[in-house]
């Protein structure tokens, strides 16, 4: 069993100072390390119950969403930021440190009452997974669950995203 915490690079000051970055790509690059991350977290899925979709959000939720779709035989959908989706989309702005951002989706991306997992690399402050669960109600969607690779306790963002079944295989 591999110890997935010890595997992850922390880089201070980036992207600026005071941040202390936990770098995924020592894991990416590790096969057995990776192979661990995708089993665990799709242990956390399976026990979500019955679900349509994973949705992961730009751009490391790509990493570990497909995969785990295919994994699990569903389908995947991106959330992207503006002007990256070829199609007609739904939008949602949410707040950054400096300003605003919008993320979109496609808009026929979920069905009315299709059932959706969120599968992203980092919990911090929940707000961004906050504005994908907006993009995915907005459709008729409903989240089951919310896994994440990593989880910063310190930030609290599980607070923000109370009612709804969220897992996390490393914090900090």
């Amino acid at each position: 069993m591999v110890d997935l915490k010890s595997k992850l690079r922390h880089v201070m000051d980036f992207p600026k100072k005071g941040i202390d970055f936990i770098d995924i790509t020592t894991v990416l690059q590790d096969s057995e390390a990776l192979k661990q991350c995708l089993d665990e977290m799709k242990g956390y899925i399976s026990g979500m119950g019955d679900f349509d979709l994973i949705i992961g959000p730009e751009s490391r939720g790509f990493i570990f969403g497909a995969p785990l779709a295919y994994m699990m035989g569903k389908g995947f959908v991106p959330i992207r930021k503006r002007g990256k989706l070829p199609y007609k989309t739904l939008q949602v702005e949410y707040q950054l440190e400096y300003g605003t951002d919008i993320l979109e989706i496609h808009e026929d991306a979920v069905k009315p009452g299709q059932k959706v997992i969120i599968v992203d690399d980092l919990l911090a402050t929940g707000g961004t997974t906050e504005s994908n669960i907006k993009l995915i109600e907005k459709l008729g969607g409903k989240v089951a669950g919310i896994v994440y690779f990593i989880e910063l306790l310190d930030l609290k963002g599980k607070e923000k995203l109370k009612g709804y079944d969220v897992k996390s295989i490393v914090q900090f």
